[in-house]
């Protein structure tokens, strides 16, 4: 061993400082990858075995992270290895110490940048308002988490972030009165995400009209997938300061009224108990409708030529509405006919004595 380490000296005596540095890094970096890739290899096996998630999302998220590491402690180790054996200048010194620090930071605001990030992802699964703002707030935490690293790197540098700082209020000022509108886009997407007027597959009505599933609610924008598979872009703060009718809040199922008239000379009590029996019938039968509804009847016009009343169904979902009332129509007018209820045409009727007498004054006038 003693024989090992004077030839090592002496390897290193005659060879230049620059390569000694080099070799002993590559020698450092690769032993220490060859054991990472061990460790890691073990740990997801036992991952993959576990029931939590959350071992998984620090192991993921460390890979990254340790990779840079590593080549920050080959560094230190290079650095003390040589140090012993070959005089460094202080700037060498100093510069291979500052390269470690830096390369520790980047690894720690790697390992944070991605494990919030992945713990966020696996939270929006369950969380309806991580649905509606998972990508908002991953943008935001992972610019806030660069610019941290970023002031502490620079402070690891030797540089004063103090008139950093002090330029950052100024210049956010100017940025602000510059970027007005693109920022009232943002901080409007931030009041729909507080006050949750819409989340991402929702089905919404703009009051322009347009009608769609909420499908990205973005920094800037709101994507909305309309029914002919087009996609609405409207801007945050439009959206915001705009009436719209949210059909999924606060729940999806929704009453469908049917309007329906039958003839002046028919059994309204014999009608009611019909259509009644249809409209269980069709709750019960078809899949988007809700057996529980307890549907009921209303009569409210006399109309020209019909007795008018409504029915109320309910659907699962709004989309659901067009089927359920389809099914409803068909059935109703098939029992209708089988119980000999008349659903009238529209009537006209002309009043004859009325127009013979307005022909008596045409024909006085003439002559």
């Amino acid at each position: 061993m003693p024989e090992t380490i004077e030839f090592i000296k002496n390897l290193i005596d005659i060879t230049p400082v620059w390569l000694s540095s080099i070799v002993t890094f590559i020698c450092v970096f690769m032993s220490l990858w060859l054991c990472k890739r061990i460790v890691f290899f073990y740990l997801s096996f036992l991952t993959n075995k576990s029931k939590f998630a959350f071992d998984s999302l620090l192991l993921e998220a460390a890979a990254r992270a340790t990779s840079v590491l590593i080549f920050a402690i080959s560094l230190k180790i290079a650095e003390l290895i040589l140090s012993n054996y070959v005089s460094l200048s202080d700037s060498k010194s100093d510069l291979l110490n500052t390269s470690s620090q830096v390369l520790l930071i980047l690894a720690l605001i790697l390992f944070i940048d991605k494990f919030s990030r992945l713990s966020l992802s696996q939270y929006e699964s369950s969380s309806p308002f991580m649905k509606t703002s998972g990508s908002l707030i991953r943008g935001t935490t992972r610019v806030v988490v660069y610019c941290i690293g970023i002031l502490v790197i620079l402070s690891t540098l030797g540089v004063s972030i103090t008139p950093i700082v002090a330029s950052l209020g100024i210049g956010s000022l100017a940025v602000a009165l510059a970027l007005q509108p693109t920022l009232e886009n943002f901080f409007s997407g931030l009041q729909m995400i507080a006050d949750k007027p819409l989340r991402v597959g929702d089905f919404v009505e703009l009051d322009s009209g347009e009608q769609g599933f909420v499908e990205k609610i973005g920094w800037r924008s709101t994507w909305i997938k309309m029914l002919p598979n087009n996609i609405v872009i409207m801007p945050n703060s439009v959206l915001a300061q705009s009436k719209l009718i949210n059909y999924y809040y606060p729940e999806k199922q929704l009453s469908v009224p049917v309007d329906v008239g039958v003839h002046y000379d028919s059994d309204l009590e014999h009608v009611e108990k019909v259509t009644l029996e249809v409209a269980r019938d069709i709750l019960h039968s078809h899949k988007w409708g809700v057996p529980e509804y307890e549907t009921f009847v209303v009569f409210h016009t006399f109309d020209n030529s019909s007795i008018n009343f409504t029915v109320m169904l309910r659907a699962q979902e709004y989309f659901n509405r067009f089927f359920i009332k389809s099914a409803f129509i068909k059935a109703l007018h098939k029992r209708f006919k089988d119980e000999g209820i008349v659903i009238p045409y529209p009537i006209s009727a002309i009043n004859l004595s009325q127009e013979n007498a307005q022909q008596g004054i045409t024909n006085h006038n003439d002559t």
